[in-house]
């Protein structure tokens, strides 16, 4: 990935605490919040943005602010619930949320929020068209070539053509918050948003994610994730069938839930890895803390991440981990002290049963693998890395974001 560096890079300033920030949100009459998010939590296919949105409105009401989630249908779930503090507002489904919660915050119909954030995932809500209050956007990354990986080409032509073409000129004068450095050049680079308008609030750690328990007796490496195209886990069984020619005890566990549960398990089969990789699905809080500690390394192959949440909840067990240079990626890992981040071939580069782009993952995931010293030098580097990480922190500079807005709204002239 090539890094686009610009001269209106917004500076990094200390963020006071959550409570500091809620205080002032309340005395500017930043009360009632509302979250605009294409899906919930509980929804199947949920992942790091609704994690990340959960975290963020609970701290929030915790904080003492009157918070509403508003979403799409999650299937087996009713229309609305409370949860950690929070309410959440289901109507719409995957593809109607759009136009519903555009209409109901035009109109009012759900009431009218004193502030708004609006999570940008793919599929935006157009909230600088209507919105009546201060307003922020949560970006976490731009999409690009993830429409291809998941639509027919007609739907994902449209996908893209509004995500680069028809929402920035809209968006250019919103304040947009994303997670790290490198996905902020992107989305300044790909969308051409103004930079001075874009900043960054990294991802926290929760603090179940410690180091305990013992390693594995044999080479483990964990991989977590929804099962969908873009996390390209067929690449990472290619990649560590060729791990394991140089080390024949490897074990792998790849957890999560997704639609390619199916092609992923044929894929499996295909390379004689039934023995040796699991795919256990969706793992609970304690199972997942447990992976992470038992593991020698973590890895991800993936194409598209606004951070790498997986890589830094590994971390905080004392667990380093190798990643493809992606954005995202190459902040949640620092390449050399926490982990690896190396250069894996897209799929067009790349012809079946030729290892040639993967070389460099193999090469970094074997060395951790076969060397013990580098390996534990790489685990104290990553705890060291995760320590830096708190979801308070997030829920701050996420909320100090929209509270500048209403603060800056409020002066003479806009």
């Amino acid at each position: 990935m090539t890094e686009v560096r610009d001269r209106h890079q917004a500076p990094t300033a200390p963020v006071p605490s959550l409570d500091e920030v809620a205080a002032h949100a309340l005395d500017i009459g930043l009360r009632r919040l509302q979250m605009l998010a294409w899906r919930d939590l509980d929804d199947p296919e949920a992942g790091g943005s609704e994690c990340h949105a959960h975290h963020v409105a609970s701290l929030w009401a915790g904080a003492g602010l009157d918070v509403t989630l508003r979403t799409s249908v999650a299937p087996g779930h009713p229309p609305s619930v409370e949860r950690s503090g929070y309410r959440v507002l289901r109507k719409g489904r995957r593809h109607t949320v759009f136009p519903r919660s555009a209409l109901s915050g035009l109109l009012g119909t759900s009431g009218r929020p004193d502030g708004l954030v609006e999570i940008w995932n793919g599929m935006p809500f157009f909230s600088p068209v209507w919105a009546r209050c201060p307003h922020i956007v949560f970006l976490h990354h731009v999409h690009a070539e993830m429409w291809q990986m998941v639509l027919r080409p007609w739907h994902a032509q449209v996908g893209e053509f509004i995500e680069r073409r028809v929402a920035p000129p809209l968006y250019r004068d919103t304040r947009i918050v994303t997670l790290s450095e490198s996905s902020r050049h992107e989305i300044v680079a790909m969308l051409k948003l103004r930079p001075s308008r874009v900043s960054v609030v990294r991802p926290g750690i929760d603090p179940w994610f410690s180091p305990g328990g013992a390693r594995s007796p044999h080479p483990l490496v964990v991989a977590v994730g929804r099962l969908v195209p873009v996390k390209r886990f067929d690449l990472l069984m290619d990649a560590l069938v060729e791990v394991r020619r140089r080390v024949p005890d490897l074990h792998v566990v790849i957890a999560g839930e997704g639609y390619e549960r199916a092609r992923l398990e044929t894929h499996r089969h295909a390379l004689g890895a039934v023995g040796w990789i699991e795919l256990p699905g969706h793992v609970d809080d304690d199972e997942l803390v447990d992976l992470y500690r038992r593991a020698w390394v973590v890895a991800s192959t993936s194409q598209r991440e606004g951070w790498g949440m997986t890589a830094t909840e590994a971390a905080a067990c004392g667990t380093p981990a190798v990643v493809s240079r992606i954005a995202g990626h190459v902040d949640a890992v620092e390449d050399g002290e926490s982990g690896f981040v190396v250069n894996v071939g897209a799929d067009h580069s790349r012809r079946a049963g030729d290892p040639g782009p993967i070389v460099p993952f193999v090469d970094a995931v074997g060395a951790v693998l076969t060397d013990p010293a580098l390996r534990r030098r790489l685990g104290e580097g990553a705890r060291h890395r995760a320590r830096e990480l708190t979801w308070e922190a997030t829920a701050a500079g996420t909320l100090q974001a929209l509270v500048d807005e209403a603060v800056a709204g409020k002066r003479p002239g806009r």
